[in-house]
């Protein structure tokens, strides 16, 4: 079955060469031309198989890397306070109380102040002050 197929693709690739010959021969194009212009076109069509290529690699790795970001997505308040590399900081925040840093993980997670305000059981008003003295607190240590 394969020596048919190699043969049968042998035998298109020799027609298609008597016809591109014809072609040249009916337009007038000189042998050397049309040489370089199959060159030329099969130079093009390897440089776009290699963007192809490195365009498939490149978003293999880019799925790969957001599928490692949802992996170690903060999702707890202690998984927020793990994830703190700054020792100043981190001390900081074990000073605060537990609503407060439950209000900076809903921030952290999208929530706007409104949504957050039922979850946590206070005003909008109380968690722009709360947010406000953090950030107060946070410049004075920092």
């Amino acid at each position: 079955m394969r020596f048919f197929f190699c043969r049968f693709l042998s035998e298109c690739a020799a027609g298609l060469f008597l016809l591109l010959d014809a072609v040249r021969r009916l337009s007038n194009l000189d042998y050397y031309i049309s040489k370089q212009i199959r060159t030329d076109d099969r130079a093009d069509f390897n440089s776009n198989r290699r963007f192809y290529h490195w365009t498939s690699d490149f978003g293999e790795y880019l799925e790969g890397m957001a599928d490692r970001e949802r992996d170690t997505e903060v999702k707890s308040v202690a998984d927020l306070l793990d994830e703190i590399e700054d020792e100043t900081l981190y001390r900081a925040l074990l000073t605060v109380d537990m609503r407060t840093l439950q209000i900076i993980l809903l921030k952290m997670q999208g929530y706007s102040t409104k949504e957050i305000a039922p979850l946590v059981g206070l005003t909008t008003g109380a968690i722009y002050a709360r947010l406000d003295h953090l950030r107060k607190k946070l410049r004075k240590i920092l």
